[in-house]
């Protein structure tokens, strides 16, 4: 096969559908390439999928906040036709616990500073709120293990910072597949169960792709959107020792359980980040909890060398510690006699912030290092890359005058440049992950 494109994404998870999305309707030839059988049977499959804007970072606070808009306008942002259906997006309110509410003046300044509304619940009124939750303090996380694991401190956790605007979506696949039959309705084209092998180059720029069947594959653009392959992507062209900013995959677990009883979990249960006992709970529908884990300290972070090869099943060990430290602050919290859950990988740059740029070589783009957080913003994030990769080829400088976008929604000012190859590692990150 000898075909020729203008842009070829190697890549057809959320981000890179959303990326061939923007990039057709301004014209471009576009081919998403994909060892998968289909949209977003990668990472995107068993990603958490949640939707919130409470982030250590202006910048990742606004990009996740214009996104939110587009998720509740997504038939009208698609504006395609799906035989699958319409992802959907489910409000549900987040409920961040600190037991030091100091620890909210970040989220705080930024939600102001973007007019985004959020409610300041001291003790009272969580317990009000949620009169299921034991509000003592367990912190810090500690594994099950410690003989000291769930012992209370003596302290209670003082409140909450709430946001009403957050959730989650119901099918994050679905999401990926409407994302395809929008890009393919204004001209872009999909190849599944194809690996790429080797980025050509030819006079010191991009000019496609060979395929492992030994196809060649011609486009004056590459955009590597591999998720957790991108760092192989990246070593194949050739640039990944002149960015400052790497990536690598990180094996992660999700486990369910049974919802709390106490209230209609599947109408008004919310999903929890709680930082003093180191995890995270969602509803889901059917009456279940998706329960994920927000990095504490007390566990290794299992890091993978190949992405074609590490362990699928749910770890015994890593279930006890996700589920019964959720099971602390919800007491009633039905605990399955077998392990149930999903493993997959995360592509984690070194401050767990992405990496939305340009490469040192012409014509290579790179969306890669999202951390297993950054699904929520696809839908901008497509556009980000659109205007980059545009202003880049007609010539501009991006590295020495980053590349901006202003939100259709909010009007903020989106700056690719944060989100450059070559900052250094931005201490105001959280260097962790809630879906």
């Amino acid at each position: 096969m000898r075909k020729a494109y203008d842009v070829i994404i190697i890549g057809a998870g959320i981000i890179g559908n959303s990326i061939a999305f923007d990039l057709a309707k301004r014209g471009y030839r576009t081919l998403n390439i994909d060892k998968q059988p289909a949209a977003g049977y990668g990472s995107t499959a068993n990603s958490s999928a949640v939707i919130r804007t409470h982030y250590s970072t202006r910048q990742g606070t606004a990009l996740a906040y214009e996104s939110l808009f587009h998720w509740q306008n997504w038939r009208e942002f698609l504006a395609a036709d799906d035989e699958l259906g319409f992802a959907c997006y489910r409000e549900t309110g987040i409920v961040d616990i600190k037991k030091d509410v100091a620890g909210y003046d970040k989220f705080r300044e930024h939600h102001n500073a973007l007019g985004i509304a959020y409610e300041d619940w001291d003790r009272a009124e969580l317990e009000r709120r949620m009169p299921y939750l034991d509000l003592q303090s367990f912190g810090p996380p500690k594994r099950p293990e410690d003989p000291e694991f769930g012992t209370p401190s003596g302290d209670y956790i003082s409140g909450a910072f709430f946001v009403p605007a957050g959730g989650y979506i119901n099918d994050p696949v679905l999401a990926a597949h409407n994302l395809q039959r929008a890009a393919e309705k204004k001209g872009a084209s999909f190849l599944f169960k194809n690996s790429v092998t080797e980025i050509r180059q030819n006079g010191g720029r991009v000019n496609g792709v060979t395929l492992e069947s030994g196809s060649r594959i011609d486009a004056p653009i590459v955009v590597n959107v591999a998720g957790p392959h991108s760092f192989v992507i990246n070593e194949m062209a050739g640039v990944a020792k002149k960015m400052k900013i790497r990536t690598r995959p990180l094996r992660q677990e999700a486990h369910y359980t049974p919802a709390p009883t106490e209230v209609e979990y599947d109408k008004v249960g919310t999903l929890i980040s709680d930082n003093d006992v180191g995890g995270y709970s969602r509803p889901e529908v059917g009456g279940k909890l998706v329960v994920g884990s927000l990095e504490p300290a007390c566990d290794a972070l299992e890091w993978v060398n190949d992405p074609d090869d590490f362990d699928r099943d749910v770890s015994g060990e890593q279930w006890e510690a996700q589920v019964y430290r959720v099971a602390l602050r919800i007491p009633s919290l039905a605990i399955p006699t077998h392990p149930l859950g999903v493993v997959d990988l995360y592509d984690v740059s070194d401050d767990w912030i992405p990496v939305y740029d340009k490469s040192d070589l012409p014509g290579f783009y790179m969306a890669v290092g999202t951390s297993g957080n950054q699904f929520k913003s696809s839908p901008v994030v497509g556009q980000m890359m659109g205007k980059l990769i545009n202003d880049c080829e007609e010539g501009h400088d991006h590295d020495e005058s980053p590349v901006s976008i202003t939100g259709r929604y909010t009007g903020e000012i989106l700056d690719l440049g944060f989100y450059s190859r070559l900052r250094d590692s931005n201490t105001d990150s959280s260097f962790s992950v809630l879906g």
